[in-house]
């Protein structure tokens, strides 16, 4: 290998092989059986496709996009493509046709790897708007048995023509891998727009390979670790864990079976590192409370001591940053052995080491709850922009209310107006096709990152809002709704919240309920609905959310209290626009979808 290939991420991919050739690098499962996938066999997978790419035209400089749920075959087309110096350009799995053609023909993409029939089904419904696709290929062709189109292939006959063409020029790929230099593009990662039609963010070899390495920097990670793999793998967060570090650590990654068991996945793998979006922590958190609420009296009464004792050692480290005394320190052994060990083992949670929420913001009750039951959750904070990651907490310096510390190498200094303002290897080469959108972005080499913040005397980042988010009301006063928001979200009956206000005399809510919990209390009280829109109707379900309200607003400033709400009768979406594929809610598209309950409430 070249002096380059180090700092490239198809080099450092070869060198994770030539380390752990037979070690497990994946699992994944199939006909319920766990099956292993060593780094060699991930080798022979990324070369033969790479071969065949190459043979079909796929040049260094090029780009080809990948759709389909998280599974070894999207990462072997993922660095397969990057071997050939192309650029890979992931789309979400659950975006509509439309948003599909968006991001394959903005990035020029020639080959198109997608999971199955579901997935090729949308590609049909744009073919003869994307010229420059010159193949898709298929991994998953159940149903797919009499279908035939010359512009399609199967994954199998791509490996077939890949073995037939390494025979014929062996050496061919590891040329190829030289040429490619640092400032190459590694991947296009398309932001998930929730002010508009989604950026390509280009990011270099440079910065995948250096957060490779940034990312255990904060908190180590060791090659007997294992991780679940099931955040959508065209968002940077995920590609993190899955791809990059992984090089670099030699983890093992494990493929969840689909969405629907990722809570049975995670006790049978019981991973020692997790990293999950807050709705993922939410619906956990919200899930015990339900299950201890519905115990028998004598499971509550010992769930209850051993939180008062977890509570007050969190606080104690957390918030006084003191010792934990030792009879406390006892008192949390023995509560653990009592009860937070059963429910750990239960969930899954027994092993990990540290946990990471990340993607948008977490409601610091939810980070204390899991520290008082004994998970190390901590947040991270950064943007795509920045390869991902710029700040997280180190296990045992958690300081509640931040985000944590910057990892090795990278700068944050506070803007005039309050903006963040980071510098680093990570930070990205610009927009695709976009210079007006990178200008903004980049000024002297520091990334805008949009957010608002500040940094407290110990070095501790502390997020406070989105700048385009504060709310001015009519009296001019700035309010940050985030962080009202976070407080709303950790009700148990409250999925999501947004809050209104800019330019008004009162601060009001539109509120998204926790569907199951909600349902769960209707039935405890006897209440009657037949619909979701019934139920958000309902008097007494109103009158639950207002009680949740008021407790919150209890702890605000009187200009930050929601004087008004309305909750939303209908669930919200990913395909009518309100939501983000990582779950986070489209401000602009509720303020002008449900316009007319918003005025209602003025």
């Amino acid at each position: 290998m070249s002096n380059n290939s180090a700092e490239t991420v198809p080099g450092k991919f070869k060198e994770a092989v030539a380390r752990w050739g037979d070690k497990v690098a994946m699992r994944k499962k199939e006909f319920g059986l766990w099956h292993d996938i060593t780094w060699n066999d991930y080798d022979r997978n990324v070369t033969t496709l790479a071969y065949a790419l190459m043979s079909m035209g796929l040049a260094k400089g090029d780009c080809a996009s990948i759709i389909g749920d998280n599974c070894p075959e999207w990462v072997y087309a993922d660095v397969a493509i990057q071997c050939c110096g192309a650029a890979t350009a992931g789309v979400y799995a659950t975006n509509a046709w439309q948003q599909v053609e968006y991001v394959v023909a903005n990035s020029d993409s020639r080959f198109f790897f997608v999971e199955n029939e579901e997935q090729l089904d949308k590609w049909l419904k744009f073919r003869d708007k994307a010229p420059r696709l010159e193949k898709i290929i298929v991994w998953d062709t159940e149903g797919l048995r009499q279908f035939k189109d010359p512009q399609v292939m199967t994954y199998d006959q791509l490996l077939e023509l890949g073995a037939k063409v390494e025979q014929e020029n062996p050496g061919m790929l590891d040329q190829r891998i030289q040429e490619i230099g640092p400032e190459d593009l590694s991947v296009l990662i398309y932001t998930s727009g929730t002010t508009g039609p989604p950026k390509g963010a280009m990011l270099t070899h440079r910065n995948c390979v250096w957060m490779g390495k940034a990312l255990t920097s904060n908190n180590p990670m060791y090659g007997q670790d294992e991780i679940m793999s099931f955040l959508p793998l065209c968002h940077i967060f995920e590609q993190l864990f899955t791809v990059l570090a992984h090089f670099d650590v030699g983890h093992i990654v494990n493929f969840i079976e689909s969405l629907d068991t990722i809570t049975d996945n995670m006790v049978e793998i019981s991973p020692t590192v997790a990293h999950a979006v807050p709705r993922i922590w939410e619906k956990y958190y919200s899930a015990i409370l339900i299950r201890m609420a519905d115990a028998t009296w004598f499971k509550r009464l010992m769930f209850n001591l051993a939180m008062n004792i977890g509570k007050k050692r969190a606080n104690r480290l957390m918030m006084e940053f003191k010792p934990v005394p030792a009879a406390l320190e006892l008192q949390y052994n023995l509560a653990h052995l009592a009860v937070f060990r059963k429910l750990k083992e239960r969930l899954g949670f027994d092993r990990i080491r540290v946990a990471y929420s990340g993607a948008a913001p977490i409601a610091p009750e939810i980070l204390h709850f899991f520290h008082s039951i004994g998970v190390n959750l901590v947040e991270g904070y950064g943007q795509t922009e920045g390869t991902g990651v710029t700040t997280t907490s180190k296990i045992g310096e958690v300081k509640f209310g931040t985000v944590g510390v910057p990892l090795e190498g990278v700068q944050i200094k506070i803007a005039d107006d309050g903006e963040i303002l980071v510098k680093s290897p990570g930070v990205f080469k610009g927009y695709f096709k976009n210079p007006a959108a990178t200008a903004e972005t980049i000024v002297d080499g520091w990334l805008y990152s949009g957010d608002v913040g500040e940094i407290d005397e110990d070095g501790y980042l502390k997020i406070t809002d989105r700048k385009k988010d504060i709310i001015v009301t009519a009296g001019g006063k700035n309010i940050t709704p985030q962080y009202i928001e976070n407080k709303l979200k950790a009700s148990l009956y409250i999925n999501d919240a947004v809050v209104i206000g800019d330019k008004r005399k009162f601060l009001s809510c539109l509120i998204m309920i926790d569907e199951d919990n909600v349902v769960k209390y209707a039935q405890d009280n006897k209440i009657q609905f037949s619909t979701y829109k019934d139920l958000t109707r309902n008097p007494e379900i109103n009158q639950l959310i207002e009680r949740e309200i008021k407790k919150v607003n209890e702890t605000l400033a009187r200009v930050e209290q929601v004087k008004k709400f309305t909750i939303l009768p209908k669930k919200l979406y990913e395909e009518d626009g309100e939501m983000t594929p990582t779950m986070k809610v489209k401000r602009k598209s509720i303020n002008e979808g449900f316009s007319d309950l918003i005025e209602a409430m003025y």
